[in-house]
């Protein structure tokens, strides 16, 4: 019987084929074997990577200060100030974090037990 357009069938074998699905045992899927382990993020690693890129971000900005101030031609005044300017965004960005830490670590110590 055909309602709508939808052949009422193969609702019928539909619904057979999920009562079938619902009464198996249900198996566990076999595990997946992967080469390599996956790894964890490391809260310490990515706060050390984060710090050192922002020493490279200051270093790179003093390297090319001072070769503007030496008189090197290939160094343009902008490209002294933005990054520079960089550089200062990202260490106050890092020392926000850092102060929001300090607060998360504070209450944490004055919850009471």
């Amino acid at each position: 019987m055909r309602t709508g357009g939808i052949d009422s069938s193969q609702i019928q074998a539909m619904i057979a084929q999920l009562h079938a699905a619902a009464t198996r045992p249900s198996a566990t899927p076999p595990a997946i074997q992967t080469e390599q382990a996956v790894q964890k993020p490391d809260f310490s690693n990515a706060l050390k990577g984060a710090l050192d890129s922002v020493q490279a971000s200051q270093d790179q900005a003093e390297g090319l200060s001072k070769r503007f101030q030496m008189g090197d031609d290939s160094v343009n005044l902008s490209d002294v100030m933005i990054s520079m300017q960089k550089a200062s965004i990202q260490f106050q960005a890092t020392a926000q974090v850092r102060n929001k830490l300090v607060q998360a670590y504070h209450d944490i110590m004055n919850m009471q037990v």
